[in-house]
């Protein structure tokens, strides 16, 4: 699971790369203004329709990769973190009604003060 885990976050960082990358290639809809000033020509080089249906559908198959790999990646957080509950760590716990008043809270029994460097004073 760690090996698939590491994929998946090359990937995922490789993703965001890719997207970053193809939206700074994009033209903003004031790119038209500098058709007057001799840079017309500059759209002819992904075709006569312009750069925008290819470059917009590839951002947008990229930007659905992007969800799944982070979707992927907040799976695998929430596995590791049903794991962590069992590593020994203190919970606290809720008194019920009957011992203590409300919102009181108490360290379960599995942490005691013999473990502790803070001296009792």
């Amino acid at each position: 699971m760690e090996t698939f885990e590491s994929i998946v976050i090359f990937v995922h960082v490789l993703i965001a790369i890719a997207i970053t990358g193809l939206i700074l290639i994009q033209h903003g809809k004031g790119a038209d203004a500098g058709a007057g000033f001799g840079a017309g020509a500059s759209s002819t080089v992904f075709g006569a329709g312009g750069p925008g249906s290819f470059l917009v559908k590839l951002t947008a198959f990229v930007a659905v990769l992007f969800f799944v790999t982070s979707f992927s990646l907040a799976f695998f957080a929430k596995e590791r973190s049903a794991d962590g509950l069992d590593s020994g760590i203190p919970v606290l716990e809720e008194k019920s009604n009957n011992d203590s008043g409300p919102g009181e809270r108490i360290v379960s029994d599995d942490f005691s003060n013999e473990d502790s460097e803070i001296p009792e004073g």
